[in-house]
Formats: structure tokens, sequence, C-alpha cells
């Protein structure tokens, strides 16, 4: 018995994201029932005697319906891939934007701090020179 050709590589290239739960459950569901037609083709066959033409001819349209099926889980996989790499992509875009603005406003902070900060080393200045000012006014009039 041959074993099905798997369409896709399971394991992801370079930077792709696995193929979804689904979809591996689902590609081992249609293996699955391929092997079982398969094999009961080929025990038929069997039966029938492999050796007649018409077993050969059953047997290269076996062979033409295992490509189609492989050519099209191939087609779906490559699809839901595309659907998900765009999914991510705008996943990182939103982050991208998120972090930007996050840095925007851990900006302002620091520079609001030091506007805080400038601001009130310049009221406690004025505010001491206006006590010296009184002082020296009281301390004048004795």
């Amino acid at each position: 018995m041959n074993a099905v050709p798997n369409p896709v590589d399971p394991t992801p290239e370079g930077g792709q994201p696995p193929i979804s739960l689904a979809a591996e459950r689902a590609r081992a569901q249609l293996h699955e029932e391929i092997e079982r037609v398969r094999s009961g083709v080929e025990e038929m066959l069997a039966e029938q005697g492999a050796a007649s033409a018409e077993g050969e001819a059953l047997r290269r349209e076996l062979d033409a319906l295992r490509e189609d099926t492989r050519l099209f889980v191939k087609k779906r996989t490559k699809r839901v891939e595309r659907k998900l790499e765009g999914r991510i992509e705008g996943v990182e875009q939103r982050t991208e934007r998120l972090e930007s603005r996050i840095d925007q406003v851990e900006s302002d902070r620091a520079a609001a701090e030091v506007r805080i900060h400038t601001a009130t080393e310049q009221m406690l200045d004025e505010l001491l020179r206006e006590i010296r000012a009184i002082a020296e006014l009281l301390t004048g009039r004795d």
C-alpha cells in the first residue's frame, strides 16, 4: 500500500505562521477519506483482476484524483495562510501605532513634568523675593 503524499510541508518555512488546527484536522480527515477510498478501489481491482485494462484505467483515474486532491488541499492551505498573514500584518500595524502613541504620551508627560518643575521653581523664586522685600521693609522701619 502506498501512502498518500503530504501536499504541504507541515513545518512552517521561514517566518510563515503554522497552519491552524482546524486546517490540519480537515486535511487529516481528507487524507483518511482518500486513503479509505483508495484502499477500497485497490481491493476491488484485486478481486476483478488488476491486470485488466479496465483496472489500469481505474488506477490512472484514482491517481489523477489523488493529484487533484493534493493540489486542491495545497491551494486551500495557501489561501488560509495568506488570510492569516494579512491579519497578522494588521495586528502588527496596530501594535506599531499604539507603541508610537505610547512613546508620544511618555514624551508629553516628561515635557509636562519639566514645565511644572520650572513653573514651580519660578513661583518659589518670586515668593522668596517678595518675602525678602517684606523683610527689608520690616527691618528698615525699625
